[in-house]
């Protein structure tokens, strides 16, 4: 004969299932997945009491609320292992079909187990769920994988300067390294940053992110200027001294259409959308050519070239003339300009003034 289930075990079980539909909703954790995890901790705790014999069983259906812990015991005419095995007498007075060596499934309660028990059933419970939100975290970032996300800064490490941050629900730390010289963050600052790689580790998700890498800066141009988002305008290559200086190529198949011009936007708005951003840091946009002496005399902006030409093309050098009002520009600060020129365009960029000579 069944045991006729208690309205208030019938209220517990309710309170149990909105409990894991709660959870899912604040945590984002399947029910499935905690109840599949509480099920693992209460057999488990639960066989401590029938000396480590498997067999305890638990059901936990959130779909039917079903919740149902059993131990199944042998019939048997006399009882040699307590754990394992049940009198016929006993056997008959929980099922009244019961016969000798068949089995009686036992109804237990899980409030009745011991503290140790249900100390053991938490500490399974919270690695569970612990690897369910490692499993996330993993999930969310690789869809993110070389993308711009949003981060919130929680506070920066006095000894470090690594900055703590939270995208999401996640924790995550852009290392000192990776952040803009001379940008200073701080507490509660809503920032963008690019995530470089994921990788999963055995201490959990290895999330790597940037403030300084070139990708950041493609895609802020790919969120600011719609033409570059649905292909019409191409990014060739991106060439960047985080916190100082960018040059970006830009090229369109369609003839008709400035690219230079849409990416810098209607009286610079796009663009100066993207300094802000960056602190201040300033933007080069150039026109892409397949054609290097074209493409070389581009990425020397803001500087004037003369001409340009091709001294060698394995390796790729080239000798550039500018005029010599236009060679401290040209060059740059500390040899910024034509540095940043020369990674953008994969040429060796060798600058000399028109006249041939230096001046004094």
């Amino acid at each position: 004969m069944a045991k006729r289930v208690t309205s208030k075990e019938k209220k517990d079980s309710k309170e149990f299932f909105e409990a894991l539909k709660l959870m899912e909703e604040e945590r984002g954790i399947p029910q499935e997945f905690i109840a599949d995890k509480i099920s693992e901790a209460i057999v488990v705790a639960a066989r401590k009491d029938f000396g480590g014999n498997e067999i305890v069983s638990c059901v936990i259906d959130p779909e039917k609320e079903i919740f149902s812990v059993t131990a199944r015991k042998t019939v048997v005419d006399e009882v040699e292992d307590r754990f394992t095995q049940i009198s016929k007498e006993d056997a008959v007075a929980i099922d009244p079909s019961a016969i000798e060596n068949g089995f009686v499934d036992i109804k237990l309660d899980p409030k009745k187990f011991g503290r140790v028990v249900a100390q053991n059933s938490k500490n399974i419970f919270r690695q569970g769920v612990h690897e369910a939100q490692r499993g996330q975290a993993l999930a969310e970032f690789q869809s993110h994988n070389r993308e711009l996300v949003t981060a919130v800064v929680q506070r920066i490490d006095p000894k470090t300067g690594n900055a703590i941050m939270t995208i999401g629900n996640n924790e995550v730390t852009l290392p000192k390294l990776e952040q803009v010289p001379d940008e200073l963050l701080k507490e509660g600052d809503h920032i963008k940053v690019y995530v470089v790689d994921v990788k999963e580790t055995d201490h959990g998700p290895r999330i790597m992110l940037s403030r300084t890498h070139p990708g950041l800066v493609k895609r802020l141009f790919e969120t600011e200027v719609p033409e570059i988002f649905d292909g019409t305008i191409e990014i060739k290559a991106v060439s960047r001294q985080a916190g100082s200086r960018t040059k970006i190529a830009v090229w369109s198949a369609n003839s008709e259409i400035d690219a230079v011009g849409a990416c810098i936007g209607p009286r610079g708005a796009r663009v100066n959308k993207i300094v802000e951003e960056l602190a201040g840091e300033k933007i080069d946009i150039v026109k892409y050519s397949e054609d290097p002496v074209a493409f070389v005399s581009e990425a020397l902006s803001p500087a004037k070239v003369v001409s340009v030409e091709i001294e060698s093309t394995e390796p790729k050098v080239c000798k550039v003339s500018v005029p010599e009002s236009q060679l401290s520009l040209a060059i740059g600060n500390k040899g910024q300009n034509v540095r940043l020129a020369a990674k953008l365009t994969g040429w060796k960029i060798d600058i000399h003034p028109e006249s041939g000579f230096f001046g004094e």
